[in-house]
Formats: structure tokens, sequence, C-alpha cells
């Protein structure tokens, strides 16, 4: 949401606070020359490593390198590397802003796998540089195995990025000891139109600092600033050790190039020398797709951020893109809208494999909420609802028409997961309480924000009767990660009864709210 344009202030636009350069401060010890300036020596992994995608057998193992180098990695079932199995990844450069990744296969289901990444000169495969390790869990291929993952979003938001006087991003060291099978980023992985500046004065006084890259100094425009705003986060010690040891399942949602952007918008913000929202957006996924391991990004998958991950026979993660599908931001009356949120492709697609899944459980990765009240401007709205509790219009048709579907076709365990609105909740849907009846009830849960501001709770929208059972949000807009808690949802299945557990959480370990959700049934 944002109150106006051209970087005005709002639930997700640029913090206003002190003014000051974009000189490092306290950087961890990694190079940030650029790699083609590196000179000599042995490739190195200092950006660490990580794992996405990860199924019963298969998962894509990640790194970026100093320089140009062949991508080597090796697996094996105990750290020791004993009888390693070794995988010939691709020769990273330039193109890829030296990034690579290694698509793995016929691993054991329901297994620790250990991992390290090798990175070898291109021309003298015996140079190679000091390994970098990691490990993660497959999915498990029997029903009998319980399922944990945590799911959040919005990272260095509002200007409030890595502060050293916090421990950096310690929410990541938080997830990483509760140890996942995975991690969902339901998008704003990075705040490509916030840049983060050396010093932040709090309401109270305090000084929040921030570690600072010449990239994050200004809005993201061109590929090599949107690389960088991706390559920041990676700064923070946090963040590495937890993609090392946790896979990720990760979505986009509009900051990863401007705030509320919809295809073929002209951008109204005297920041920007590029105003085409198009050409940004392009700009970004390219880098998007460089800095994390998603497999349906690759050309020969069509280049797209929606997909299903198969975690085994408990769960299916439906991965959704609200944001390169979408019709114009709007007042959202329209009495036909085949177009809506999704793009009518996507919603096939979605119903499709919603049909298809025998899994026990499917969770709906939404980058955006549905029954939350999300403005853009005055007149506008940017997510599926617009504030008329009567019948579905707009964006809500193409909703209407998915839940109708899943009551329809009686497709079992469907749960919605989301974040984007800096705040956490729980929304309870039912069709007794709604003006659009032809649905079964379901839940849907928020979470975060990871680090950025917290804003104050939005209105709901009764056309699909939501309740609202929890809800815990700042009293007033852009509070700091020092003065707010962020906030992480958790989700275990017990392999025994099937029971989905969902706890939302707040840094510092606090269950703030639970829910047992019993498997087998269309509606909840």
């Amino acid at each position: 949401m944002a109150q106006g344009s051209g970087g005005g202030f709002g639930r997700r636009s640029l913090l206003q606070g002190t003014a000051a350069g974009s000189a490092a401060l306290a950087l961890p010890v990694l190079s940030c020359a650029a790699p083609s300036q590196a000179r000599g020596g042995r490739p190195s992994a200092d950006w660490g490593v990580q794992v996405g995608d990860v199924t019963t057998s298969s998962g894509l193992v990640w790194v970026r390198s100093n320089r140009p180098a062949r991508m080597v990695v090796q697996t094996a079932a105990t750290e020791s590397f004993r009888n390693a199995r070794t995988w010939r990844g691709p020769v990273i450069g330039a193109g890829t802003d030296f990034t690579g990744v290694t698509s793995l296969h016929g691993l054991p289901p329901g297994e620790q796998v250990h991992y390290r990444v090798l990175l070898a000169d291109p021309d003298d495969p015996r140079r190679t540089g000091e390994p970098v390790s990691g490990t993660f869990r497959t999915a498990p291929a029997h029903r009998h195995k319980d399922v944990r993952f945590h799911w959040s979003g919005d990272l260095a938001g509002q200007g409030w990025g890595i502060n050293p006087d916090r421990g950096g991003y310690r929410i990541y060291e938080e997830m990483r000891r509760r140890n996942p099978d995975f991690f969902l980023c339901s998008g704003d992985n990075i705040y490509a139109d916030n840049p983060i500046t050396e010093k932040v004065t709090l309401p109270d006084g305090r000084i929040w600092r921030n570690v600072t890259t010449e990239e994050k100094a200004k809005v993201a425009e061109t590929l090599a600033e949107f690389r960088g705003a991706f390559r920041y986060n990676l700064l923070d010690d946090n963040l590495r050790r937890f993609n090392a040891q946790v896979p990720t399942i990760t979505q986009w949602d509009d900051h990863e190039v401007h705030n509320n952007w919809y295809p073929g918008q002209l951008l109204d913000d005297a920041r920007y020398t590029e105003k085409d929202a198009d050409v940004l957006s392009a700009r970004s996924l390219r880098a998007f797709g460089e800095y994390f391991p998603i497999r349906t990004l690759r050309p020969d998958r069509g280049g797209r951020v929606y997909r299903v991950v198969h975690h085994g026979p408990l769960l299916d993660v439906f991965v959704l893109d609200m944001r390169r599908y979408r019709n114009a931001n709007s007042p959202g009356r329209q009495t036909d809208d085949p177009q809506g949120i999704l793009g009518a492709e996507q919603l096939r697609w979605l119903k499709r494999e919603l049909s298809r899944s025998h899994a026990v459980w499917k969770v709906i990765a939404s980058d955006m909420p549905l029954g939350l009240v999300v403005p853009d401007g005055k007149t506008d709205f940017e997510a599926v609802a617009q504030g008329d509790p009567g019948a579905p219009l707009g964006r809500e048709l193409q909703l209407a028409e998915l839940l109708r579907h899943i009551k329809h076709d009686r497709i079992t365990g469907t749960v919605w997961l989301t974040t984007d609105v800096h705040y956490t909740s729980a929304q309870h849907y039912a069709p007794e309480r709604a003006a659009f009846k032809d649905f079964e009830p379901f839940w849907e849960f928020v979470s975060g924000p990871l680090n950025a501001g917290g804003f104050q709770a939005l209105k709901l929208d009764g056309t699909f009767g939501p309740t609202q059972p929890f809800i815990k949000a700042p009293d007033r807009a852009n509070t700091s990660p020092a003065e707010t808690p962020q906030n992480f949802g958790e989700i275990d299945i017990d392999g025994g009864s099937g029971e989905l557990t969902v706890r939302l959480r707040q840094e510092g370990g606090e269950v703030l709210f639970s829910k047992v959700l019993q498997p087998g049934r269309v509606g909840q």
C-alpha cells in the first residue's frame, strides 16, 4: 500500500529519515568489489550457498563466485563426505553476475543431505577455492514423517537495513535454530525503491545504524543496481548461515521493483529516470532469478515465478505470482474481470494443479492478502479486496471462481499463507457470513515483516465473510524493528494424525496465536 506516488510516505514506501552518505558501516568481511576486478588467486564463494525448491529427490544449489569459475557440487550422507557424489555444474561469469545453480536429482527421500560447493578455475580445474558447505533435508516419501516449515516476508524495507548494533537480521538465526524443513519467503525480498542510509533517528532519539552499499544508496533502476539490492542482504551473517541450512521456496511481490507496480505502469516518481515499470520489472526478474534457486525461472520452464513445489505426501506448496499478470490497480468495481490479479492462464493452472494434487495439505502461498483492504492512493486498490462488502467485483471475481472450484471439485486441505502488510493476523472466511456463499470455509494467516517497518491494521472486506480472531499490529506507521518485534509463521504437520498446526510467532520466540486444523476436509 502507498499514499500517493513519487516516493510518498506509506506502508512500504521509503523511510524519510536523516540524510546520510553511502559509506560502508561495519561491513562483514566480504569482498564488495566487482568480481571482474578480482585479480589472481583462486575463486571464492564469499556470499555463501543456498538451496531451493527441494522435493523428495531433488533440489537446486546456488552459489556466487568472486570471479569466473566452474561450479562443482558434492553431496553425501555425512559431514565426512565419504562416498560423495559429484555434480559438475555450469561455468559462471559476468552474464549471471557470477552466480550459478546446479540441479541435484536422484537424492534419497526424507534424508539429511550434506553438500559442499567448490569453485574451480575454468582453465585449470586443479585450482579450486575453499569449499563452502551446507545441509538440507529432502521431503519425505512417506506420510509418517513430520513436516515443519516457516514463512514470512518483507526484508530491508522502509530504510531499515542490516543494523550491526542489533546483530543484523537476527530473526533468521532464531528461525534456523528451530530447524525447519524449508522457509517460504512470501515476497518483498528486497526493497528496490527504498534506499538504505547510514543512520536514522528513532522517535525516542536513539540512532538506528545501517550497513550501507553503493547500490543501495539510491532506488534500483539498472540491472547492476537490482543485482546489488539482492546482494545487500547476503552481507548479513545470520542470513548466510540460515541459507546454508534451510532450503527456500521464494516468491516475489511489488518491492522487488517499485511500490504497488503493475504491468504497463508508467511511474510517477521523481527519483526515477526510467519510468517504465515493464523495463524495471524485467531487470529485477533477471536479478531475482540470478540470486534465488527457482526451477521454473529457467528459460526452458517458461521463466515464471508461479509453480507448485511437492513436499511429499503431506504437503504441496502452490506459489502464486500476483504481480506480473494483474491488471492495473483501480477502484475494483468491474462486473467482469477475466484478467484480475492472477491473469487467466495462471488461474487455469492453479485450478488444474489443485485438482491434481494428492497431498494432504495444499498451502496456497499468496503474495498478497485476500480480505484485507490494501489501498493504492485515494481511489485505487492494490490487492484483491476493495472495501465493498457486497457481491464480488473486480479482482474478487477471480477469487470467487477459485473458491467455487475448490468447493465443487471437493479439494481438501487448502490453507492460505501471506505477508505484505507488515503485521501478523489470522482470518477465517465462511459463507454464512459472506455476500458470496458458494464456497467452503477456509483460513488465511498473515505474518511478517522479517526486517522492515511495522504498520497499522487494515480493514476487512466482508464479501467472503472474514472474521479476525487474532491480530497484532502497531498503532502508528513505520515502527522500526527496534520498536516492534518482527514476525514469522510456523507450520507443523503431524506425520501420524495429519493435523496441521499454525503458530504465529514474533521475534524472541513468543507464540502469539496458534490454530490446529484437521486433515481431509474441504472446509475448515
